[in-house]
C-alpha cells in the first residue's frame, strides 16, 4: 500500500472540516425550526389545559387560570430561548474555529503543493527528475499491462560533456544542459515525459508508442550547437530506446534501453545533424 502523500491528508482533513460545517449549519436550522415547534406546543398544551377550566369556571378563568397557564408558558419559552441562545454561540464559536482551521489547511495545502512540485521537478532545466520518472514509469507500466497498450523508454547521454566543463567552465556546461533540455522538452507529445536522470543523462517516456516510432523524435530533437563566449559548443548525443514486453519488470525495461544506449556508444555511431542555438556571450 503506498504512503498517504501530504497533499492527499490535506484534501481528506479539508473534506471533515467542511462536513463539520455543513452539520453545524444543518444543526442551526435544527435549533430554529424546533425554538418554533416547541413554542406552538407549548401554546397548543395551555390552550387544551385551560378549556375545561373555561367550561366549568368561565367567571374565574380569566382571573386564574390564563394568568398562570401565561406564567407557565412564559416561563418555559425563556427556558428553551436561553438553551436556544447557548446553543447558538457554541455553534458560531465552532464555526468559526473550523473556518479558521480550514483557512489554515488550504493554505497548508498550496504550500505542499508547491513543494511537491519542486520535489519532482530538475531546477537547472526544469524538467522531471529521476524521482517522479520512476513513479511514472511504474504507473504506465500497470496500465499497459490492463489495456495493452505500448510503450517506449529512450535514454539520452550528452557526448563529451566533461570535456565542456573542463573546456568552458561549468557554466558554460549548465548552459547546454538547459538547451538541450528545451529542445528536448519541445520535440516530445504533450502525453510523453522528458526527465533529467542525473548528470548528463536524460530519458523521455513514450506512452502509446511503438519502439518503431521512436527515431522520428530523434530526428526532431537534432543536436545543439551553443554559442557562449564568442565559443561555438557543438552538443551531440547517444540514445538508445527499447519497447515494454508485457513478461518483464519495469526494471528490466530500463536495463534494455541502458544496454541499447551502451552499445551505441560502443559503435560510435552519431545521431542527428546539429541545429544552432545561440546565446548572448
Amino acid at each position: 500500500m503506498q504512503n498517504e502523500s501530504p497533499i492527499d491528508y490535506g484534501t481528506a482533513e479539508m473534506q471533515k472540516l467542511q462536513t463539520a460545517l455543513r452539520r453545524l449549519e444543518r444543526h442551526d436550522w435544527w435549533l430554529w425550526w424546533a425554538a418554533i415547534l416547541v413554542m406552538l406546543m407549548l401554546t397548543l398544551a395551555v390552550v387544551s389545559l385551560s378549556l375545561p377550566a373555561l367550561v366549568e369556571h368561565p367567571e374565574s378563568f380569566f382571573q386564574f387560570h390564563l394568568e398562570q397557564a401565561v406564567r407557565g408558558l412564559v416561563a418555559l419559552v425563556l427556558l428553551f430561548n436561553l438553551y436556544t441562545i447557548y446553543q447558538q454561540v457554541l455553534i458560531r464559536r465552532l464555526r468559526t474555529q473550523i473556518a479558521g482551521q480550514m483557512e489554515m489547511m488550504s493554505n497548508l495545502r498550496l504550500r505542499a503543493n508547491e513543494y511537491h512540485k519542486l520535489a519532482m521537478i530538475d531546477p537547472l532545466t526544469g524538467l522531471y527528475n529521476r524521482r517522479f520518472a520512476e513513479q511514472r514509469l511504474h504507473a504506465e507500466v500497470d496500465r499497459s499491462r490492463r489495456y495493452g497498450h505500448p510503450i517506449a523508454v529512450l535514454l539520452i547521454d550528452l557526448n563529451d560533456f566533461k570535456q565542456i566543463n573542463d573546456t568552458h567552465g561549468h557554466v558554460a556546461g549548465d548552459l547546454v544542459l538547459k538547451e538541450f533540455a528545451g529542445r528536448l522538452a519541445k520535440s516530445i507529445r504533450v502525453s510523453d515525459l522528458a526527465v533529467r536522470m542525473g548528470g548528463d543523462e536524460f530519458m523521455v517516456l513514450l506512452p502509446e508508442c511503438p519502439s518503431d516510432q521512436v527515431p522520428s523524435l530523434l530526428g526532431r530533437i537534432g543536436n545543439v550547437e551553443v554559442n557562449y563566449r564568442n565559443s561555438r559548443i557543438p552538443v551531440t548525443f547517444c540514445s538508445g530506446f527499447a519497447g515494454f514486453e508485457p513478461s518483464e519488470t519495469t526494471e528490466q525495461l530500463m536495463d534494455r534501453a541502458d544496454q541499447a544506449l551502451y552499445a551505441r556508444k560502443r559503435s560510435g555511431k552519431g545521431n542527428s545533424p546539429q541545429i544552432t542555438v545561440n546565446h548572448a556571450s
